[in-house]
């Protein structure tokens, strides 16, 4: 009998990682030398999966050249790399669930809206890459979520159609990602409570980590 291809994408900020208080810190950090007064929680909704130019854009000027968009955005990065690093690990469960999903055969990708340096510091820093089948980054794709595209690149990359694919995300608007994408999600709630997501018809499951998920009950 043929097995159907599987897959597991995994948005990499705030899923993977619990640090998304260290990026929105780092944001207001960045924004308060520019002399803008920012409110955390009204922010993270608001940009949680957005790529890092689209928010500089959105705060600091649409008509910002390419080039000042870019040395902008290494700086808030440093920062944050600054404030994160001595707290860097995985949310819990996650290698006991990617042991099980690659026992079943599942394939696993990340989706991200971060930049190369990012991914980078996270899954070289952790010696995560070795797992993953496809990583798919800010500069791999044109448009950040809650566009579906970088997790169709991640399934396309893994030769997994959307629909056999389950998104592992903590933001709505990457909820609203794996939606159009036409994928089934789980979300953490590491970052926003349970009721910022009962909304989404694609959501099958709301869990704190990853420690009760079984990885062969998930596609049941």
């Amino acid at each position: 009998m043929t097995t159907i291809p599987r897959a597991f994408l995994f948005d990499m900020d705030g899923t993977i990682v619990d640090n998304m208080a260290f990026h929105t810190d780092s944001w207001i950090t960045f924004f308060e030398r520019r002399g803008q007064a920012i409110d955390p929680d009204e922010f993270f909704r608001a940009t949680a999966g957005r790529q890092g130019g689209e928010i500089i854009r959105s705060y600091l000027g649409a008509n910002l050249l390419d080039d000042e968009v870019a040395a902008l955005n290494h700086e808030k990065e440093s920062v944050y790399r600054e404030l994160y690093a001595p707290h860097r690990k995985t949310v819990d469960g996650f290698d006991r669930l990617i042991a099980q999903a690659k026992a079943n055969g599942v394939k696993l990708a990340v989706g991200t809206a971060a930049p190369p340096a990012n991914v980078e510091f996270t899954l070289d820093g952790l010696d995560l890459r070795k797992h993953f089948d496809a990583i798919v980054g800010a500069t791999d794709v044109a448009r950040g979520k809650p566009h579906p595209d970088v997790f169709l690149k991640a399934a396309e990359l893994c030769g997994v159609a959307p629909e056999h694919c389950i998104v592992f995300e903590d933001a709505p608007l990457g909820v609203e990602a794996a939606r159009r994408a036409g994928m089934r999600c789980v979300v953490l709630t590491t970052t926003l409570p349970r009721d910022a997501f009962t909304a989404f018809d694609n959501v099958i499951a709301i869990v704190r980590d990853f420690s009760e998920l079984k990885a062969e009950l998930l596609f049941a």
